[in-house]
């Protein structure tokens, strides 16, 4: 049984906002380590992640969610479904918007799923690092009257005022337990850390017609007696030519999606590495329910 010490707060708290806003980046920034990918194309975040921030006088949990936007298949079905399931039994949502534009379409669209709920929220005006104070006032004005709700403006990519964000948070959740040992930052396994890990090399160094084709399998993970780390991963897609775009002309593009995954991985791992990387074709498996599923994109 978990104990709960007089005044802590603790709880969950769900990130939901258009993709691309920033969401996986203020999460690293909060907890102070890389525990999600960063991209800077829409629908990078596929899965619902656990990342804790612990405090003297709270615990907070992060949960990162794919970007809410218009599916066009099965996967993007799934993506806005695990986006929208995120606000069910959370403390507090946070709704992220872009402080380099007013108030959009998009995020109407957001406003009029989330003003039904009873959950506190926040909306959170990210990179203010790239517009001026006078439009960082004006702006603050308009998603005040455009929503109703507390707005606290940060930059992510520059850690600006961020521990403002986080007593935000803490003021509005319940006293409560401590859920995860205070030295834990992620319910996730290194696994799925190392997945995701070569998944965003392969979203910055490859052409639009990829990325969202790609899904990455960790086959196998073993030390090895030579105390070096043996990663066998395999990367899907769903046709013969983005197979042939992931790995290169001779090989170089597959060589230096592994070189910069292998860099992240032995930073998380804290211990060399081998990465053998293999590509392979599965058609069409973002239509498909059997695919999505043994892929971990299902329940």
């Amino acid at each position: 049984m978990m104990e709960t010490k007089e005044g802590f707060r603790s709880g969950f708290i769900t990130m939901i906002g258009r993709p691309n806003m920033g969401k996986s980046t203020l999460i690293n920034a909060l907890i102070g380590e890389k525990m999600v990918i960063t991209s800077d194309k829409p629908q990078t975040t596929r899965n619902r992640i656990h990342c804790v921030l612990t405090r003297d006088d709270a615990q907070l949990v992060f949960i990162d969610t794919p970007g809410i936007h218009k599916p066009h298949d099965k996967m993007g079905e799934y993506l806005v479904k695990t986006a929208y399931e995120s606000l069910n039994d959370v403390d507090v949502v946070l709704f992220l918007v872009d402080a380099k534009y007013p108030p959009g379409k998009g995020d109407q669209f957001i406003l009029n799923q989330i003003q039904g709920i009873k959950t506190p929220i926040l909306l959170v005006l990210n990179k203010i690092d790239l517009i001026t104070p006078k439009e960082l006032s004006e702006r603050i004005k308009e998603y005040e009257r455009f929503s109703g709700f507390p707005v606290i403006p940060i930059s992510a990519l520059k850690g600006q005022n961020l521990d403002t964000l986080v007593d935000a948070i803490v003021e509005y959740l319940p006293e409560g337990p401590m859920y995860y040992p205070a030295d834990m930052i992620t319910d996730q396994l290194e696994q799925f850390i190392v997945a995701e890990i070569i998944r965003e090399k392969v979203l910055h160094l490859t052409r639009d017609e990829v990325p969202h084709s790609v899904a990455v399998e960790i086959e196998e993970m073993a030390e090895r007696s030579n105390d070096k780390m043996y990663i066998r991963a395999t990367i899907y897609v769903e046709r013969n030519s983005q197979k042939g775009i992931l790995i290169g002309k001779n090989g170089r593009m597959l060589k230096k999606i592994g070189q910069l995954a292998r860099k992240d991985i032995e930073g998380l791992l804290a211990v060399s590495t081998y990465l053998d990387l293999w590509v392979k074709v599965k058609k069409d498996w973002r239509e498909r329910e059997d695919e999505l599923k043994r892929l971990g994109y299902r329940e």
